[in-house]
């Protein structure tokens, strides 16, 4: 195991020091995956540390991410920026899983890697995919859902009247490699975690190349990827859009939370997140 464990929760000083760092940031930066790898004994997964890259929300959705930091969105109920974020430039103290395999599907156009416990299995589409969408499902030795991929969706563009809007932030945003249909309203792939704000802080990961929204709102964060023309898009995460829910709806597989704050200690501490995020950063897709 590489990297040394911490489980601290940042003070008001330095959650204020972390905005301002990130509101001096004039251009694009690199960032590295944010997760501690172990060395695989399975399959293509690499290994070594590399630290978190996040940023504000807003249009870009961290295309100029600053390495380590997690900027909110102004909060409805404050007057100025929070920040949810460790030490700048610091390594998580999650650790990925120590064995790991990889998927691939019976005709070879994707493939991706995952904790060698942890199932994989391809099951029906949902209706309106285009003809040869796929769908893998992606669970844990006791069933819990982690994830899906999806292939062949149509493109969509839903409504957003901007009384619908509400506020997200950017919690963790890492770019990584995988072939993308560009144009207006995208931005290169990135795995991510962002947080809209309802009734409490809705939660969700996956790879995008959409831009969330403007102005740091939204109606809902696509975790979709743009393919190329006639092939539909790809979509790989707990949801294809997370949205703020309403009381009486099912948030699973989205996660609540009260607050910014413990919405970043997941991401920062969690070896669950460790784990989902460099699955999804090394899905490859057979054009």
């Amino acid at each position: 195991m590489t990297g040394t464990p911490r489980s601290s929760v940042p003070s008001a000083m330095s959650l204020v020091a972390a905005a301002v760092l990130l509101a001096g940031c004039s251009g694009p930066q690199q960032a590295g995956p944010g997760w501690t790898a172990q060395p695989a004994t399975t399959g293509s997964a690499t290994s070594g540390t590399a630290t978190s890259g996040s940023a504000a929300s807003g249009p870009g959705d961290s295309a100029s991410a600053a390495p380590g930091t997690a900027s909110a969105a102004p909060d409805a109920a404050a007057s100025s920026p929070a920040s949810a974020s460790a030490t700048p430039g610091e390594p998580r103290a999650a650790a990925t899983a120590a064995s790991w395999k990889t998927f691939s599907d019976p005709a070879k156009s994707v493939s991706f890697d995952l904790p060698s416990d942890w199932i994989a299995q391809s099951v029906a589409p949902e209706e309106g995919v285009l003809p040869g969408g796929l769908k893998v499902d992606v669970k844990k030795p006791d069933g819990t859902f982690v994830a899906a991929l999806r292939t062949g969706l149509p493109p969509s563009s839903p409504d957003c009247p901007d009384d619908a809007r509400h506020p997200y932030t950017v919690i963790s945003s890492v770019p990584f490699d995988l072939a993308a249909q560009g144009g207006a309203g995208t931005i290169p792939p990135r795995m991510v975690y962002r947080v809209i704000q309802g009734y409490r802080y809705f939660g969700s990961y996956g790879i995008t190349n959409l831009v969330g929204g403007t102005d740091g709102r939204a109606c809902e964060l696509r975790n979709v990827v743009r393919g190329p023309d006639g092939k539909g898009d790809l979509s790989f995460g707990d949801l294809v859009g997370l949205k703020a829910f309403a009381p009486d709806e099912k948030v699973a597989p989205a996660q609540a939370f009260d607050t910014l704050a413990q919405a970043a200690q997941y991401v920062n501490d969690s070896s669950d997140f460790a784990n989902v995020q460099r699955m999804l950063m090394s899905l490859k897709v057979k054009n």
